[in-house]
């Protein structure tokens, strides 16, 4: 990869972080991980209370990159068309008339996914999985670059839907948004609590910066012996036995899809590529496994029953299953 290139991406992604920052407070990382999914070509979902500005973080970063941003509120009575649009019939012409919907956007908030019943979810997944939709037997594409951030509150849960293991599995990332420091907070109540706080930033990036970001982010190298790595602590999630790790087989009732190693790849190459590297390093894979791979992943009854989850689950996973394949378990270099 050309150097000059390289430093370019990753100076560009360093100053849509920074524009962020001058409303967003804290946040670093999950912000990293929506500008990896961007460049991957993935979506996310976040997970936190209210009031923790999930939504002011989504629209900030689109208004960083100039994307033109959809909020869609989820309710129990939305319908598919609400979402991708309909067709009206103008008596006037005699013809039927295409009305687009709010997903036809670059950056789509899915506020409070698991509030729509199937159908509506069925009508989104053809938008993440296939970047198009179909209306009066008419397939539309969907805008260039195209991401779904979906949000959903873990606290209160009358009213909701649970989202369909296959919809789950289209999520490159499942982020959980924490509170801010007290630091932070303080910081934020000394910028919002006001009349009039500021809530938007000018553009430091283009749609077009992003779709040519994707060749430098292709062009990170990632040697095999990373790609038997992912595909090791993949398989560890689904035979653990056969990984030697017998003891974990009792608290997951299935693994990760292949869909996990598709997007540890490409998540550990976004990581490198914003901490300015060219290549993909073991730690790399290990700061993008938890995020990943934890929402995919069935734990059993028993693990419930014993306080285990999905992310320590992970922990003894990457703890056991060796970066080179053979020799010590604990190896933390390539040859």
């Amino acid at each position: 990869m050309n150097r000059l290139m390289q430093d370019t991406v990753s100076d560009k992604l360093d100053a849509v972080l920074e524009a962020v920052g001058r409303v967003i407070v804290g946040q670093r990382d999950p912000l990293e991980k929506m500008l990896i999914a961007m460049l991957a070509n993935g979506h996310v979902l976040l997970e936190g209370v209210p009031g923790i500005a999930k939504t002011m973080m989504v629209n900030t970063l689109a208004q960083a990159l100039n994307a033109r941003f959809s909020r869609i509120q989820f309710t129990p009575d939305l319908l598919p068309g609400d979402l991708v649009g309909t067709q009206i019939y103008r008596h006037e012409t005699g013809v039927f008339e295409t009305h687009r919907g709010p997903v036809f956007a670059n950056v789509v908030l899915a506020d409070e996914i698991n509030r729509s019943p199937a159908k509506v979810q069925s009508a989104l997944l053809e938008a993440m999985q296939e970047r198009q939709v179909t209306l009066g037997g008419q397939t539309h594409k969907l805008p260039k670059p195209f991401m779904v951030l979906a949000t959903q509150n873990p606290i209160e849960q009358e009213g909701t839907y649970s989202l369909p293991e296959a919809q789950i599995d289209r999520f490159m990332f499942k982020l959980l948004i924490q509170y801010p420091t007290h630091e932070e907070e303080h910081e934020i109540m000394r910028r919002v609590a006001r009349t009039d706080p500021v809530t938007t930033v000018e553009p430091v990036a283009m749609l077009d910066d992003v779709l040519a970001m994707r060749q430098t982010f292709d062009a990170v190298h990632l040697d095999e012996k990373i790609e038997l790595y992912i595909l090791r602590l993949v398989a560890a999630t689904r035979n653990p036995a056969a990984c030697g790790l017998g003891e974990l087989a009792p608290f997951i009732r299935f693994g990760a899809s292949p869909r996990a190693s598709i997007y540890l790849a490409l998540a550990a190459r976004g990581h490198a590529l914003v901490h300015r590297r060219d290549y993909v390093v073991p730690d790399d894979v290990k700061a993008m496994l938890h995020d990943v791979v934890w929402h995919r992943i069935a734990i059993s009854y028993r693990a419930e029953a014993e306080g285990l989850n999905s992310d320590s689950l992970l922990d003894r996973i990457v703890q056991r299953v060796p970066i080179n394949g053979v020799g010590a378990p604990h190896a933390t270099r390539l040859d």
